[in-house]
């Protein structure tokens, strides 16, 4: 099979299916849950366990989806790490609401949570939020609201009927059947003082917005069928809406907002983040890989055309974008809003729209000509595994071998196959712990691991006579259901330095490999200009004088060789010091200075 074809299609079958929530819970980590996959109603639900065992705070967005501030904040949360404490994610209640950028095509889902559910399509999604509430401890809900909420009219847009810049309860206290009671007032009047002064502009500040939803002269009985109330009243957790303005200037501040009220409210609950959530680059297509009558995949870039006969199926089977969440295609004249993964036949020309949310990003053509086909029917078993390496994703076939420098950060991404049953697959670096001190669960994915550092080395499977000294090699095996089915090799190999070329003080350039000496006249500048190692320049190298002492960057830097270091080297009886090139802590190679003398 070609590489790049083979590339595709794994690439294509890349995709998380709903799996049930584990017994024993494993902290930290994260369970990704996707229901009603590949249709406008997908369902994406996202659990973070924290390192230790807390609260746990449920978040929903974009269940209306005209209000891209509330799913785009709630969508950072997804990729979240927790110290403390527990979060379920839901970021797109209502994504065939979010693709078509409307409130609710069939009706507002937040008007369904009372009985009966009126809405056909929604009813099944409302039941599986429902039973997220339930798990619970506290509830947001994130909008974006009209105009601001103020106590008393101050105009048409700034009035008590305005949502917009408000922290919203269905009371301001709450006493629950067990005789509790639930103070959200006083729990939201902490939360906005942690909030507001981070608002430098008084009129965007955020206030606290009682509906009293069960009061008679409530000007909110809508409210007694959204989720909040249902919250509130069915399983007796305290539930807010978060309402930032649709008039703010920018869906940047809409999503800080939200992020203020989210932080200061896992600051109530006791949930610690270990990394705050930031990303607000415009998404971008890259590429479409498409699969003709169930045959070997092509890579279609943006903007580019396939070629088809009257008649081929054809079948989109993975956008790749520089966001994760939110893709959508649609064939046009065919299908749905979302048609994903959906076969469909062709018999005339048309376009693929790619969309993030709702936002268009790029169109692939897909046109109808005559002539041969040149695609060659493939149907086998296909496992890959995807890793990252420093960042970099790659794509590794089983039985392949990776090699990595020691010291680069690897994660296990998953396993890329057209096998059944993906769920019950685990994936297992034979020589690595995940830290926490937990038991082993022999399940690996996710974790970034550190190959200098996080190793054991007895776990080394190398052959010594075909490997040179200090490689170490480390089996990646894939089970499904206790049997084998992959396996990859983690080839270590140690970071080293190849050479260093210093500017002399005369200005020639001259070329020091990994343990030569420079001789150097007292006074003399070097200048460090390039280096050769088998390691990617970042900002984790640099040199350091022995190998001790304040860390200098790699280029650009004179090194003065002057009395202070002639003062260092005669107390301790030598004119010699090393140039150390580190990683992190890893000295990977050295020249040695020495003082009197060309």
């Amino acid at each position: 099979m070609p590489r790049l074809a083979a590339l595709a299609l794994v690439l294509a079958a890349w995709s998380l299916a709903a799996a049930p929530v584990p017994a024993e819970i494993k902290r930290p980590s994260r369970q990704h849950l996707v229901y009603f996959a590949n249709t406008p109603d997908e369902l994406n639900v996202y659990r973070i366990y924290g390192a230790q065992d807390g609260k746990t705070l449920m978040i929903i967005g974009g269940i209306q989806g005209d209000e891209p501030g509330g799913f785009l904040s709630a969508d950072l949360y997804a990729d979240i790490s927790l110290a403390k404490g527990n979060i379920i994610v839901v970021p797109r209640a209502n994504f065939y609401s979010i693709i078509l950028n409307q409130r609710g095509p069939d009706g507002d889902m937040n008007r369904q949570f009372g009985d009966p559910v009126t809405a056909r399509r929604q009813k099944k999604i409302v039941k599986i939020l429902k039973a997220l509430i339930a798990e619970s401890d506290l509830l947001l809900n994130l909008h974006d609201g009209s105009g601001f909420f103020r106590p008393r009219w101050e105009g048409p847009m700034a009035n008590p009927r305005r949502y917009g810049q408000s922290l919203i309860a269905d009371t301001d206290r709450y006493r629950c059947p067990d005789g509790r009671i639930l103070d959200l007032k006083a729990m939201a009047e902490r939360v906005l003082a942690k909030v507001n002064p981070r608002i430098k502009n008084p009129r965007y500040r955020l206030r606290f917005n009682n509906h009293r939803t069960a009061a008679p002269d409530s000007l909110h009985k809508e409210q007694r069928r959204s989720a909040t109330f249902y919250a509130l009243t069915q399983h007796h957790i305290p539930a807010f809406g978060v309402e930032t303005s649709k008039s703010l200037p920018s869906t940047a501040m809409k999503i800080r907002h939200h992020a203020l009220v989210i932080n200061a409210f896992m600051e109530e609950l006791g949930i610690v983040p270990e990394n705050p959530p930031a990303r607000l680059e415009p998404p971008r297509l890259r590429y479409l890989v498409i699969s003709v009558n169930d045959q070997l995949p092509v890579v279609v870039s943006k903007g580019g055309t396939l070629t088809v006969r009257p008649g081929d199926v054809v079948n989109v089977l993975h956008i790749e974008a520089n966001y994760e969440r939110g893709l959508t295609c649609d064939l046009l004249g065919m299908g749905s809003v979302n048609d994903l993964r959906q076969p469909f036949r062709i018999t005339r020309s048309t376009r693929v729209v790619v969309r993030k949310d709702h936002q268009r990003i790029g169109t692939v053509r897909i046109q109808v000509a005559r002539g041969p086909r040149p695609f060659t029917t493939v149907r086998s078993t296909i496992l890959y595994f995807l890793v990252e390496v420093e960042g970099q994703r790659r794509v590794i076939a089983d039985g392949e071998r990776l090699q990595v420098v020691a010291g680069d950060r690897l994660r296990l991404v998953d396993v890329l196959t057209n096998l059944p049953n993906q769920q019950d697959l685990q994936v297992n670096f034979k020589g690595f712990v995940p830290a926490g001190g937990g038991p082993n669960q022999g399940e690996d994915r996710g974790h970034t691991i550190n190959t200098a550092t996080d190793l054991m080395p007895r776990y080394s499977r190398c052959r010594k006579p075909s490997r040179p000294q200090g490689v170490a090699c480390y089996q990646v095996v894939a089970s499904l259901r206790g049997r084998v089915v992959g396996r990859m090799t983690v080839e270590v190999v140690p970071a080293r330095l190849d050479y260093l070329v210093l500017k002399r003080s005369s200005g020639h350039k001259l070329v020091y490999h990994n343990g030569e000496t420079v001789r150097a006249r007292p006074g003399e500048h070097l200048e460090v200009v390039d280096l050769k190692t088998n390691v990617r320049p970042d900002e984790r190298l640099h040199l350091a004088l022995d190998g001790r002492g304040k860390r200098l960057p790699l280029s650009g830097r004179r090194i003065e060789l002057g009395p202070r270091l002639w003062r260092r080297l005669s107390a301790r009886g030598g004119g010699e010091v090393r140039l150390v090139v580190l990683r992190e802590k890893q000295a990977i190679g050295h020249v040695r200075l020495q003082i009197g003398g060309r």
